[in-house]
């Protein structure tokens, strides 16, 4: 396991505010937060140069991205957020008219809106019906018909953090020759994840949630055994490599990288991507199994806590295999806003989502602050309890 102590160290909110609400914007480390600063200034100061910097620290975000996503570094990409890897698949994945798409019916809407417009080109999408707000595989495999192209599905849900279970999705996705699309923004950084045992074709992640990284920043993920049927929907100039030769940019016969890269799209936001660089780079020298260890020890104690106090119910799965590095709970008296609304008083900083106090804790977070969490919320139960 990592110094916890030392991690808290780099990241200054922790001085101030508790935050369990990575799940919505994760909080910059200073390291990350400094080499913005720095490359603002050299625009500002027009020492841009020929950029190698950027290119270097590109391919180090490939690289360590591809840890990450457990999968090669030529499958791994930059992308600005989750929706660029969700329309790469939406418009790039070689579907005709007639084609049914799967979704979940309890899906972040960035996994929804750029498949609803593949119905005016003729094809179908179809919502798989949630039991209690879980995504259900029975439902899944009556749902699937001989039409059925594309499954696209968050791997961890945005409002219980429910973690779906991928084996088993992606064996019946093998099964049925099914393209297995994934969104994990709400797994990269802090769930295990293994895109080449899982058989995903496209997966993608905005970064600015538990990578902490910038907003702007992502990754996404083509699998090399689609790479060459995938219907780019753009181009780039820079999806071929000018190895920084600015000056002999008149050359229109060069072919595209053999890698994901090829779909990535330039200019790149320099600051950004010096950011993302080094915040990889930490989270590969922590290692994503420790995080989540870690993650998942805290919220134990949260559980116990809830299980013990009636005031509460728990609307997150607890079955092991489907928890995440996110709970939600709620009370059925309708007055889980004022349970929110004080933990924000006490600089207490959750999610409200879907009817549910939703806590997303994260590498930063300690034993000390999930106890006064604890304590804040028994005092809202004991004055509520009363009205």
């Amino acid at each position: 396991m990592y110094d916890v102590n030392a991690v808290r160290r780099i990241f200054p909110h922790t001085r101030k505010t508790i935050y369990f609400n990575v799940a919505s914007t994760g909080p910059l480390a200073d390291p990350a937060y400094r080499l913005q600063d720095v490359h603002f200034h050299k625009s500002q100061m027009a020492d841009v140069g020929d950029q190698s910097e950027i290119f270097a620290a590109l391919e180090n975000i490939r690289r360590n991205g591809a840890k990450i996503f457990g999968c090669k570094k030529s499958e791994a990409g930059f992308g600005f957020n989750t929706t660029f890897g969700i329309n790469l698949a939406a418009f790039g994945l070689p579907l005709k008219k007639g084609d049914e798409v799967l979704l979940s019916d309890v899906e972040f809407p960035a996994n929804v809106y750029p498949w609803l417009e593949l119905r005016r080109r003729g094809m179908k999408v179809k919502f798989v019906k949630s039991v209690g707000g879980f995504f259900n595989i029975e439902k899944l495999q009556k749902a699937i018909t001989k039409r059925t192209k594309v499954l696209s599905i968050s791997y961890v849900q945005y409002f219980n953090g429910f973690k779906i279970d991928i084996e088993t999705i992606a064996e019946i996705c093998r099964k049925h020759k099914i393209y297995l699309v994934l969104d994990v923004i709400q797994a990269a950084g802090c769930e295990k994840i293994n895109f080449k045992k899982w058989n995903v074709a496209v997966a993608s992640a905005g970064a600015h949630k538990w990578l902490l990284s910038p907003q702007g920043t992502g990754l996404f993920y083509v699998s090399e055994d689609i790479r060459e049927r995938l219907l780019a929907p753009w181009r780039s100039w820079l999806s071929v490599d000018w190895k920084c030769r600015w000056h002999d940019l008149r050359r229109f016969d060069m072919p595209y990288e053999n890698s994901a890269r090829q779909f990535e799209l330039g200019t790149y936001p320099s600051p950004l991507v010096m950011a993302l660089d080094w915040t990889l780079k930490f989270f590969t020298e922590l290692g994503i199994g420790n995080i989540q260890k870690h993650n998942h020890a805290l919220l134990d104690i949260l559980i116990e806590y809830l299980n013990s106090e009636p005031f509460y119910r728990i609307t997150s799965s607890l079955v092991k295999k489907h928890r995440s590095s996110m709970l939600s709970f709620t009370t059925d008296r309708g007055d889980i806003g004022k349970v929110h609304q004080l933990l924000a008083r006490k600089k207490i900083v959750t999610g409200l989502r879907e009817g549910s106090i939703r806590v997303s804790v994260h590498l930063y977070n300690n034993r000390q602050e999930i106890k006064h969490l604890i304590s804040v919320l028994d005092e809202a139960a004991e004055k509520l309890k009363g009205k």
